[in-house]
C-alpha cells in the first residue's frame, strides 16, 4: 500500500495542475481573442477529410497508442500501402507480433479492414501529417490543459501557409510546426517559412518539431543556422538544452520525438517558465 502512495499523489498533483491551468485558461481571452490582438483572424481550421481518427468512443484509447513511435511509423506505412498491404509490408520498425497486434487494434476501432490476403485502410488519407497534428494539439489540451487548434489558415497578404498547431496557456501563443517525414525531407525553404510564420505572428513560444528520433544535430540544426545567419534577429546561437532537443534564445525550440513528444514539450514548458532563472 505504501508503495503506491507516492506514484498516487504524484497523479493527484498533475491533475491539480492541469485543472488550475484549465482554470486559468477560462479566466484569460480565447485564443480567438489574443490572434486578433496580433492583427490574425482565423480563416480555417481543423480539417476533417485528411485526419485518421477512429469514432468518439474510441478516441481516448487511440490517443494513448499514439504515444508510441513505433505506432505512428506504423500508421505512416498503413497510409502509404492503403488500399492494400499485407503485415510485412509495414513490419518495419516493430516485430511481427507487435505489428499484428497493432493491426488487430486498427481492426477492431474500425481504421483497417481486411482484403483477400491482407489489408486496406477504411477510407483515403493524402498523408499521416494531419493526423499527426491532431495529437499534438490533443497533447496540449490533453496533458497541459491549454486551448488549442490545428491545421490554422489565415488571410495574411505576406506570410501564408498553415500553421500546424497554435496554443493558448495563459495569455500567451505558442506555435509549433509539426514534422512527420524524416529529416533528409527537410529543406531550407521550409525553415524559412516557419521563420516567417514566428516573425509574422510573434508568439510568446514556436516550436519546431520532428516526429523523429533521428539527430537533429546533423541537418535540421545546421539548417537553421544557415537561415538565422540570413536574417537580421538578434537570436541566432543554437543552444542544445539536452539531447536533441535545442533553444534559440529563450522562445524559439527545436525538438524531435525521441523519448517521446509528451515528455520534449513539458522540456519546452519547463524552459520557458524558467528562463529568467535559468
Amino acid at each position: 500500500m505504501s508503495d503506491d502512495k507516492p506514484s498516487d499523489e504524484l497523479a493527484f498533483l498533475r491533475r491539480e495542475v492541469r485543472r488550475l491551468r484549465e482554470a486559468l485558461n477560462d479566466l484569460t481571452p480565447g485564443i480567438d481573442t489574443i490572434l486578433r490582438r496580433r492583427g490574425f483572424s482565423i480563416y480555417k481550421k481543423e480539417p476533417s477529410e485528411d485526419i485518421l481518427i477512429p469514432r468518439s468512443k474510441f478516441v481516448d484509447g487511440y490517443y494513448l497508442m499514439l504515444h508510441k513511435y513505433s505506432f505512428r511509423l506504423l500508421l505512416r506505412d498503413v497510409i502509404k500501402h492503403q488500399d492494400f498491404f499485407s503485415t510485412g509490408d509495414v513490419t518495419r520498425y516493430s516485430t511481427a507480433n507487435v505489428t499484428e497486434d497493432y493491426l488487430e487494434y486498427l481492426l477492431r476501432i474500425g481504421l483497417v479492414r481486411r482484403k483477400a490476403g491482407g489489408y486496406r485502410l477504411a477510407g483515403h488519407i493524402k498523408s499521416f501529417g494531419e493526423t499527426l497534428e491532431w495529437y499534438v494539439a490533443e497533447i496540449f489540451r490533453r496533458e497541459y490543459g491549454a486551448e488549442a487548434a490545428w491545421g490554422v489558415k489565415f488571410k495574411r497578404p505576406k506570410v501564408g501557409g498553415d500553421y500546424d498547431v497554435i496554443t493558448k496557456f495563459d495569455n500567451s501563443l505558442l506555435y509549433a510546426e509539426v514534422k512527420s517525414s524524416p529529416p533528409k525531407q527537410i529543406y531550407d525553404s521550409e525553415i524559412a517559412a516557419f521563420l516567417d510564420r514566428v516573425a509574422d505572428l510573434s508568439p510568446e513560444v514556436a516550436v519546431f518539431l520532428m516526429d523523429t528520433e533521428l539527430r537533429m544535430k546533423d541537418k535540421i540544426v545546421p539548417m537553421f543556422e544557415d537561415e538565422l545567419g540570413r536574417r537580421s534577429s538578434r537570436d541566432k546561437k543554437i543552444v542544445r538544452i539536452e539531447r536533441e532537443l535545442f533553444r534559440v534564445g529563450d522562445r524559439l525550440f527545436i525538438i524531435n520525438s525521441k523519448n517521446s513528444i509528451v515528455s520534449n514539450i513539458g522540456v519546452v514548458f519547463q524552459w520557458y517558465f524558467r528562463r529568467d532563472g535559468a
